[in-house]
This record gives C-alpha cells, sequence and structure tokens, in this order.
C-alpha cells in the first residue's frame, strides 16, 4: 500500500510518500526557520500562511520525487493534532480534497503517534553501536516523545493501543531548551545550538536540579529553567567577554553542558524505570528532542547495562515530517479499512484506536 503523508502541525510544510509503512520513497519538508528566526519562536498566523503558499508545491515534489503519479497513491495520512489550528487547517483541507477527488481514504493521525511511528522508517539503530538494527519494533514497548511542544512518557500495549503514563506539567523539555537559549542570546532554534555548544563543556561543572518528581510519571522543567537563569544572572556570565569557544564565553559551555545533562539524567532515569515497572524489555524514542547527542548516547548506555533493546528514528525522522505520518497511517488502515473523518484539533489527546478508545490513567510509581 502506497501512502502520501501530509504533516502541518506547526512551521514545517512536509510531505511524503511511503510504501507498506515503512519504505520510504520520498520525504520533502519545507523549512519556515528563516522567517520565524527573527522573532525567537513560531508565529502561529505567519505559519500557516506559510504553509498555503508552500503545500501544493511539497505535495507535487514528494510524489515526483517518488517516481510516481498521484495514481498510484494508495490512501491519503494527515497530522489532524495537537498543533496550531490553521497550520493543521491547511494539511486535513488538503488530505480531505485529495481523498474526495480521488476516491482513496484518508487517516487522521495524531502527532504524537506518528513520533512512534519515526521508528519503522529506515534507516533505524539499536543501542548496539557497530551494527544496523534489522529487527523489526514490535510491541509492547515504552515510547518517550520528547520536543518543543510536548514530553509524553507512554506504553505501547499493541498497534494502536497506548497508555499515557505521564507528560510534562509546564514546558516541553524541548520549550526549556529554546528558551535558554533565547536568554543566552544564542540562535533559534536553540536546541541544537545548546546540543553543539555542550560538545565543547563539561557536564559536571554546575550541579543542576534534576526535577525527578518520584511520585509520579510526570515531568516539570520549569524549576530548572528558573535555576539555570538564576544561575548566569548570579554569575553575570552574559557580561563575560566571549573565548574561543563558538565566540561565547567558556563558562557558557559549561552551563549548556550541565544543563543539558540534567534533562538527560531525568528522560533517561524515568523512561527505564517504566521499563522496570511494567515488565518491557524495549525503549523507543521519538521527537525533536531525540536527536540530541547527550540523551542518544546516555539511552544507549543505560540500555545496554539494562538489557533493553533501544529503537531511535534516524535524525532525519526525529524532527516532524510527512514519511512518519504516512507510516502510522498506513498501519491504522490495516486495522480500519475505511474512509475515516478528519477533525483537526489543537489540543488533541492521544488515545487508542484498537481493543476500545478508552486512555487509562497511568499510574504512580516511587523512585528507587
Amino acid at each position: 500500500m502506497t501512502i502520501l503523508g501530509i504533516e502541518t502541525s506547526c512551521d514545517d510544510t512536509s510531505a511524503a510518500v511511503v510504501s507498506n509503512g515503512t519504505n520510504v520513497l520520498s520525504n520533502v519538508v519545507s523549512s519556515q526557520i528563516k522567517i520565524h528566526k527573527k522573532y525567537g519562536g513560531i508565529v502561529p498566523e505567519l505559519a500557516s500562511r506559510q504553509h498555503l503558499e508552500n503545500i501544493n508545491f511539497v505535495i507535487e515534489k514528494a510524489i515526483r520525487d517518488a517516481g510516481c503519479k498521484i495514481q498510484n497513491i494508495n490512501a491519503v495520512a494527515v497530522t489532524v493534532g495537537p498543533g496550531l489550528i490553521g497550520s493543521l487547517l491547511v494539511g486535513t483541507t488538503t488530505a480531505q480534497a485529495i481523498s474526495n477527488i480521488m476516491k482513496i481514504p484518508v487517516a487522521g493521525i495524531n502527532h504524537i503517534e506518528g513520533h512512534i511511528f519515526a521508528n519503522f522508517l529506515q534507516p533505524q539503530r539499536t543501542q548496539r553501536k557497530t551494527t544496523e538494527n534489522t529487527e523489526k519494533v514490535t510491541p509492547p514497548f515504552v515510547a518517550l516523545i520528547v520536543s518543543g511542544g510536548h514530553t509524553d512518557l507512554l506504553m505501547v500495549k499493541n498497534w494502536g493501543n497506548y497508555k499515557i503514563l505521564g507528560r510534562t506539567r509546564d514546558d516541553a523539555v524541548g520549550e526549556v531548551f529554546d528558551k535558554i537559549a533565547k536568554f543566552l542570546g544564542l540562535d533559534y532554534p536553540g536546541g541544537p545550538i545548546i546540543d553543539k555548544l555542550a560538545k565543547k563543556g563539561d557536564n559536571k561543572k554546575i550541579n543542576f536540579p534534576r526535577p525527578y518528581m518520584p511520585d509520579s510519571w510526570d515531568f516539570s522543567f520549569s524549576g530548572l529553567k528558573t535555576a539555570v537563569i538564576n544561575y548566569v544572572n548570579s554569575k553575570h556570565l552574559l557580561a563575560q567577554p566571549p573565548t574561543e569557544v563558538g565566540g561565547y564565553n567558556h563558562s557558557i559551555a559549561d552551563l549548556c553542558a550541565s544543563f543539558q545533562q540534567s534533562c538527560a539524567d531525568v528522560l533517561v532515569r524515568k523512561t527505564v524505570l517504566a521499563c522496570e515497572k511494567f515488565n518491557i524489555k524495549k525503549i523507543i524514542l521519538g521527537g525533536g528532542v531525540s536527536a540530541n547527542s547527550r540523551l542518544r548516547c546516555d539511552f544507549i548506555k543505560k540500555c545496554d547495562e539494562e538489557n533493553i533493546k533501544l529503537f531511535m528514528p534516524a535524525a532525519i525522522f526525529c524532527t516532524d515530517n510527512a514519511a512518519m505520518i504516512a507510516s502510522a497511517g498506513y498501519f491504522k488502515l490495516k486495522k480500519i479499512a475505511r474512509c475515516m473523518a478528519i477533525n483537526p484539533s489543537a489540543n488533541l489527546e492521544l488515545k487508542s484506536w484498537n481493543r476500545g478508545d478508552a486512555e487509562e490513567k497511568g499510574e504512580k510509581v516511587k523512585e528507587k
């Protein structure tokens, strides 16, 4: 089955053609970073306008790059939420139009679910450093989705059957990265810049708090953000002259490394604890922050120690892309082989579509 995926949940306009849920024939992403860079963040109205300008071109290029024609497409999969409602409307109305004209099914996909299925797209890697992963991801597994808008810990019991264990109570981890970068006067987007500077710093230099929240699976990073800001102000770091580290004071590199390590420690520990609690030996990562080099390295090390199989998407599939939406659409349409209504929702909850639609409450856990 050949599926056209469409992703417009935020500021990237993306279309992809994926065969049988894993074989990526094309994946086109039109970034809006240059447009939003001067504002230090995404301006929703500008994002939706840019999607309108880009959507037709991106879809045409994806089909052309795949070496096929629109008549070869068997179904459409599109992100219906969560995200910016103006951006979502561009993608969903386009997908519905294609479905109606071509008389093919259309599947509405939750953006978080898409990040889970990014792990089905080749290439994949496990915790083994020397070999490519040829093993297919199969449930059950624990999933950690980390991005600028999400920090969600899930248990995937079967295809389309999800149990939400915990999520952020305030800032998403990727959002904190961007806010700290903006405060430091770094470039946009901030996550990759902090990751780059951190490689030249000492991650043990500053002992920032680890917000483990031991009585819950939830996350909270706003306190860590405040701790970083207070440290910078108390040490007057921004007033110090730059040194050889990327044009910034060497202390900024140490700060980035220490801050990043605090985030990684929390994410790795709580995800591994979930595996222990529910006796699961597989972890998958997803979302833009899953491309962070420290997070990936720490997960590889910890999973190797605990004999847990680790699946991580290739870096190009960590950030928002339509290939992951097409992959999720393939598995959903195999289970629900009919045309589904697509209603965009900015605050869409992730719900099971296999074996019932009841979302179970996450259980509390105490740290060991």
